[in-house]
């Protein structure tokens, strides 16, 4: 129930206009045609960055314990592509929006997210979404 509360105020807190920053970079990185490994990712971490309560972004070599292509040698290079492409202006976005949220004190849980998803939008090749489970 908390879940469900924090998810619909953050669509208020700056989670719809972040989301939608991530599906426009998404849908540009599909229109090159190169960029569709990107586009694939863009539209997963708008959905996280639309209804990110409940769910935390994870690296794929420590949820699996092994390599795969996105978590080596070529996962580097495609996130440094990434953030000279549009990584950066994504975390800006996150960055500003974080800040805004900080100004009242309801916000600091919301200013907090948006770090975390500023974060993956500096380097989001090797990441994963995942519920988050109770681990008892």
């Amino acid at each position: 129930m908390i879940t469900l509360l924090l998810n619909l105020l953050w669509l208020l807190l700056g989670g719809v206009v972040m989301a939608l920053g991530w599906w426009l970079a998404g849908l540009i990185c599909a229109l090159t045609i190169v960029g569709l490994p990107w586009a694939r990712a863009c539209f997963v971490i708008g959905n996280f960055a639309l209804w990110p309560f409940g769910q935390e972004a994870i690296n794929r070599r420590e949820l699996n314990g092994r390599h795969d292509l996105g978590t080596g040698p070529l996962g580097l290079v495609g996130n440094v592509l990434w953030f000279v492409v549009a990584g950066w202006w994504l975390a800006i976005g996150h960055l500003s929006s974080a800040l805004a949220c900080f100004v009242s004190i309801i916000g600091i849980p919301f200013g907090i997210q948006h770090i975390k998803l500023a974060l993956i939008a500096l380097a989001p090749v090797g990441m994963t979404i995942q519920p988050i489970t109770n681990k008892r």
